[in-house]
């Protein structure tokens, strides 16, 4: 079995995040998809096998085993459109069946998944305490207009929307402590946000729970803000693009399209890259 390696939400001719894609007959044992995760070296590897109509998906950061991922998703949908043509695949995962949508376009991969159910709840001022201390950020910081919260998409995530775009650049904490706050609290990845307008949105996501600093793009955490953007009513107009990992030198687009129904799925898209 050959791991792909794939880059996902890439923006024009650079940029996008890295994931590994095995395609099996059979998956893995858990302690051997922990390996390979941990050789491959990428914030996530996505692990298929058929099932049925569609395909068992299991993913795999260098650390742990998390429920969903969102930008090895859009790895896997590039990975099966590449190998059984354009199609909309129905995937199983350990704790929800969506489907990933796989398209070649000219010399370029497209993909769109769609999230498991979105929702959220504001954040206690214990858990949002933390997240300042963490970041070395106060609630002076903070965009009022967006209130922190635990968001839901698959996975849980902590945001916090900053009111600037240079707050967001200097984005700064310690793997260790974050590790510790984050497994604590079951969050798979903290979303810090700005908002340049209603519908684009800057974001960086440290993955610490997965033993990754930074994720230069994650679609699972987009999904569960885009859920948290209607939940709050934002006027997100339907759909938002979410600019991440240009910090990082790793520029990524997403898309999420947002539906009216209330803890429905989101449709995350973005191009993807097959890397030599």
């Amino acid at each position: 079995m050959t791991v792909l390696r794939i880059a996902a939400f890439w923006n024009g001719d650079a940029g996008g995040n890295p994931a590994g894609v095995l395609i099996g007959d059979t998956l893995p044992s858990s302690a051997e998809m922990q390996r390979i995760a941990a050789e491959v070296g990428f914030s996530e590897t996505a692990f298929a096998m058929p099932l049925g109509d569609g395909w068992r998906v299991r993913y795999f950061s260098p650390e742990s085993e998390v429920p969903f991922c969102g930008h090895a998703t859009i790895a896997l949908g590039a990975a099966l459109a590449l190998r059984h043509g354009d199609g909309i695949f129905e995937l199983e995962l350990n704790q929800a069946n969506i489907t990933v949508e796989g398209k070649r376009q000219g010399g370029a991969l497209f993909a769109a998944l769609q999230s498991p159910p979105t929702d959220s709840r504001s954040a206690t001022s214990e858990e949002l305490a933390a997240v300042l201390s963490l970041f070395g950020l106060t609630e002076t910081h903070l965009d009022p207009a967006l209130p922190p919260a635990v968001i839901h998409g698959g996975a849980d995530h902590f945001a916090l929307t900053l009111k600037s775009r240079e707050a967001l650049a200097a984005m700064s904490y310690d793997l260790d402590e974050g590790r510790r706050l984050m497994n604590r609290h079951g969050w798979v990845t903290i979303l810090l946000a700005f908002a340049e307008t209603p519908a684009k949105f800057h974001t960086r996501n440290p993955f610490a729970s997965g033993g990754v600093y930074e994720d230069p793009a994650t679609g699972a955490a987009t999904a569960a803000f885009a859920g948290y953007l209607r939940d709050i009513g934002w006027p997100h107009g339907g759909v938002i693009d979410v600019l991440q990992g240009e910090d990082m030198g790793m520029p990524s687009r997403l898309t999420a399209e947002i539906s009216d129904e209330p803890g429905g799925s989101i449709r995350v898209s973005g191009t993807a890259r097959v890397m030599e």
